[in-house]
């Protein structure tokens, strides 16, 4: 497993574990709309390292460790940083851009920095079959990607459960450029997927404003 991977994964557990038994903690580096926007800008960063227990934190870094390696083998440790920060970064961005008018919505997490990285990893191998939750049916990736998106839309759209619908849509997206700029080949030798995957984000730039309460 690439070290730099395992490193961000121990040290999402160790963090995580903190805020589960400290709450001013938890408090403090959490992602809040009115904190970020006063100033606690370190919060974009702190919240995404953070989470609400042991099935999110679960959930989180084992996808992390699916994804990750594949990433890190394929574009090195450094690019893989780029993306997964990046990504974590993006996320946090669009959800206080959705989120602005609510100056105490928080949230933690990493699903932001882990969505860019699974769509780094589809870009790579968009023929790689994935499930999508809670269908048990494996499907391609590309269309799994598409579904993810179109998903995280309605999702925030209609607030579905306790879920940062902004911040995965915003990280996927992050990851979905950030992999692309640092490698642009990748548009060449699988034009048809991320024009498909171009879709959601080309309609959400359109039709955003319809999505804002």
């Amino acid at each position: 497993m690439n070290q730099i991977v395992l490193g961000i994964i121990i040290t999402n557990v160790l963090i995580s574990i903190k805020g589960f038994n400290d709450y001013s903690f938890l408090d403090t580096y959490k992602f809040q709309v009115g904190k970020i926007r006063n100033g606690e800008k370190v919060r974009m960063f702190t919240s995404g390292f953070l989470h609400v227990d042991w099935l999110h934190l679960g959930f989180n870094m084992y996808a992390l460790y699916l994804f990750g390696d594949i990433v890190a083998a394929s574009f090195g440790s450094v690019s893989f940083l780029i993306i997964y920060f990046g990504s974590l970064l993006a996320g946090n961005t669009y959800s206080i851009f959705y989120h602005k008018k609510e100056p105490y919505y928080s949230a933690v997490g990493a699903s932001g920095a882990v969505s860019g990285i699974v769509f780094a990893a589809i870009l790579l191998y968009p023929d790689m079959t994935l499930v999508m939750f809670p269908l048990p049916i494996p499907i391609p990736a590309y269309i799994f990607g598409v579904g993810y998106l179109f998903y995280s839309i309605y999702g925030m759209k209609k607030q579905l459960g306790n879920v940062g619908h902004s911040a995965h849509l915003g990280g996927a997206i992050g990851g979905f450029v950030l992999t692309l700029l640092l490698f642009p080949q990748i548009f060449s030798i699988h034009q048809s997927t991320v024009l498909l995957l171009s879709l959601p984000i080309v309609l959400l730039l359109i039709f955003g404003k319809k999505l804002k309460k």
